[in-house]
């Protein structure tokens, strides 16, 4: 366990040196307000504890290399980590510590090792594998709502969108009405409200999470920002770049240096014109984790600013995670391949990424991906007939009507391409650094 650490440690400081973002060390530490002290000193407990929960559990198994439970409740911890930090050591450790588990016992009489195995296989996008293991915790344990959490999770991800509300449903029939679990419920609800375009149901579901989790005795902050984190998420998605930047910085409140929330706000501050103050926070985020789609949207900001030098350096560093990321499966697939796509480069291999992907995970952002690869290799009958696809729930996402307006005009039809166009620009104007200016070119055209 310790060698696969060190390994994906060196591989983390390497890749966080090639993102060439500098830490200042001369600038004094800014005076706290006396709440941000206080939320500070909450996370930093939060985490105190943790970290000393992660070191008990080891020290077991070293004692105890059989002790199963203790395998099951590390893998937790370790998900739990790679939720609030992004590192992906973390998601290595969690698989290690569930098959450690199940190969102490078997899941008959193990069910806890089963549950690590599901959560780790989802949180590696292996949606089929976890699936097919929740399914069979449905069987051990059916009056249990956390199993059809699961089951619905990967169904979702796998775009057998009915199966995955009927399994909330069950999970909520099952569960109870307070607490963190009706907590993770609303969260649901609200990705499934958003996929069949019901943006107010979508944000009072996750109004309803928030509320939910600040209720608790013990607010956990990590999910309180994530909470907050998609309220931003569900305010940009629809152009309210204040509404968002305002979420996104009392996420950071909840939980100072969430990185999901830095990323985004650098993307709110460049949709309402600040460039550099884009380009602060998300070099900021990549500091603390290089997530790949942190990376290219500070690329193209980079490139926006005239700054092409290092635009093409953080290109070749997406292009280097996904590299990596081959060795752990698929977790980055579509985001390559949507990288490829926007930036036409190597469209072979983005056709690639996504056909693989979508044979196994047919949900509508996955045709959609597959769809602007096809566009991208000029095999525009296919892209037409899988924008269709990406739209039959009725999703108002920008990019989904942005990839069709594309389609459309690249077919001919340039009555559909406007109508789509307008749509996507009336509903988020500025919602990506480069593609937003190529789709008010199309529409002008």
């Amino acid at each position: 366990m310790n060698s696969k650490r060190s390994l994906f440690f060196i591989i983390f400081l390497w890749l966080f040196s090639l993102c060439g973002c500098k830490v200042s060390t001369t600038s004094s530490a800014p005076r706290l307000e006396p709440h941000v002290a206080s939320t500070q000193s909450t996370v930093s407990s939060q985490l105190a504890v943790e970290k000393e929960t992660i070191r008990f559990l080891e020290d077991r198994i070293k004692k105890d290399p059989e002790d199963f439970i203790a395998y099951n409740k590390l893998s937790q911890q370790y998900l739990q980590r790679l939720r609030e930090t992004g590192d992906l050591t973390y998601l290595n450790l969690a698989t290690k510590a569930a098959h450690a588990s199940l190969a102490t016992l078997p899941p008959e009489q193990n069910v806890g090792g089963l549950i690590a195995s599901a959560q780790v296989e989802y949180a590696s996008h292996d949606f089929a594998a976890a699936r097919d293991h929740a399914l069979k915790l449905t069987q051990l344990e059916p009056q249990k709502g956390y199993t059809y959490q699961i089951l619905g999770d990967s169904l979702l991800e796998l775009g057998n969108y009915e199966q995955a509300a009927a399994a909330y449903r069950t999970m909520e029939d099952l569960s109870g009405i307070q607490g963190l679990t009706r907590s993770a419920i609303e969260q649901r609800l609200a990705r499934v409200a958003a996929l069949h375009g019901d943006v107010s149901g979508a944000r009072q579901h996750l109004e309803n999470a928030l509320t939910l989790a600040l209720d608790l005795p013990e607010p956990p902050a990590e999910t309180v920002a994530w909470c907050r984190w998609q309220l931003g998420e569900a305010a940009f998605a629809v152009g309210d770049y204040a509404g968002a930047e305002a979420q996104y910085r009392k996420a950071l409140e909840d939980y100072p240096e969430y990185f999901r929330a830095l990323a985004s706000l650098g993307k709110a501050r460049a949709a309402q014109g600040d460039i550099k103050g884009g380009i602060e926070q998300l070099e900021h985020a990549i500091r603390i984790i290089p997530d790949p789609t942190f990376v290219a949207t500070l690329g193209d900001l980079y490139k926006v600013d005239g700054r092409d030098k290092e635009a093409a350096a953080q290109y070749e560093l997406v292009e280097k995670i996904g590299q990596i990321s081959e060795l752990n499966g698929a977790l980055y697939n579509r985001h390559l391949a949507l990288f490829y796509a926007d930036h036409d480069i190597k469209s072979n291999r983005a056709y690639e990424n996504a056909s693989r992907e979508y044979a196994v995970r047919k949900d509508i952002y996955g045709a959609d991906a597959l769809a602007w690869a096809a566009l991208k290799n000029n095999k525009v009958a296919e892209a037409q007939s899988l924008i269709s696809s990406a739209l039959r729930l009725g999703t108002k996402d920008v990019r989904l009507f942005y990839h069709a307006g594309m389609i459309a005009k690249a077919a001919g039809d340039s009555k559909q391409a406007r109508e789509y166009l307008q749509q996507a620009l009336s509903l988020n104007p500025q919602f990506d650094p480069l593609q937003a200016a190529i789709a008010r070119k199309a529409l002008a055209e």
